[in-house]
């Protein structure tokens, strides 16, 4: 459904250029949940970007459903990572999750349908009324969740989505995208910093090095299609996902550290 080749992104600099991203390559099935995990500074948000159309690659491509992604396509939804500034201060909670359904010819009622579950699911349904600058930091992220929600994409892609909420909020999320995609067959493409999140939520989890990133290893994700918070994170099987995953990852970083120390 969706395939990156050789993707490469390089920011010019002075004296030269930056390449966030190298040769970059991997396919997500259709209702595929895919994670990227990585060292910090892998170049995951600039990927993201690409991959949405937001930023036009170097060299490489990225094709969805056979066409090749010049611009953002209208089957996408993005949760950024800095969900504020996605948020329209000057309207409801409930406007902001609306906005998008507005040019897809959806009926006033179906609208207001869909935006009452997803803020009733994301547990905001009594803040549809407020302006997104009078919730917590938490409370406006989950906005965001909503509004993707709403949209009902074919692809759904999140920078690490949960980061500012509180563990139990983010079980909770986590819970609720899966929910999400097994009722709607959306295809999610997921960038986390924690491994447990990733290896609980994904089909596949893909390993990029530091920048310039590209793919060290995907992993398959042997775990039972229901997933349960206690349950799932109980088995042998999830510890073993996690602790490799977690070992490529911590192999790099010290990698890096001794390349700068010699």
């Amino acid at each position: 459904m969706l395939i990156v080749s050789n993707l490469e992104k390089t920011y010019p600099v002075k004296g030269g250029g930056f390449t966030a991203v190298a040769d970059m390559s991997f396919s997500v099935e259709k209702g595929e949940l895919f994670s990227i995990v990585g060292p910090s500074g892998a170049g995951k948000t600039t990927l993201l970007r690409c991959i949405a159309g937001l930023d036009r690659p170097t060299s490489g491509s990225v094709t969805f459903q056979g066409r090749r992604v010049d611009g953002p396509p209208l089957d996408f939804a993005v949760v950024f990572q800095d969900y504020a500034r996605s948020l329209l201060p000057w309207i409801t909670v409930a406007k902001n999750v609306e906005l998008p359904l507005m040019k897809n010819g959806i009926s006033t009622a179906d609208r207001r349908e869909r935006v009452a579950r997803a803020l009733d699911e994301v547990g905001l349904a009594e803040a549809a009324h407020k302006k997104p600058f009078q919730l917590s930091g938490g409370m406006q992220q989950r906005v965001a969740i909503a509004r993707a929600i709403a949209y009902r994409p074919a692809v759904l892609i999140m920078d690490e989505p949960f980061a500012s909420v509180d563990a139990q909020t983010r079980a909770d999320l986590e819970d609720l995208l899966l929910r999400v995609r097994d009722e709607t067959g959306t295809t999610v493409l997921f960038v986390t910093h924690d491994v447990d999140e990733s290896v609980y939520l994904s089909h596949r989890v893909a390993i990029v090095t530091r920048s310039p990133s590209c793919v060290a290893e995907i992993v398959d994700i042997d775990l039972p299609d229901r997933r349960d918070q206690i349950e799932t994170k109980s088995l042998p099987e999830f510890a073993r996902l996690r602790a490799h995953v977690f070992g490529r990852i911590r192999e790099m970083v010290r990698n890096d550290a001794n390349l700068v120390s010699a």
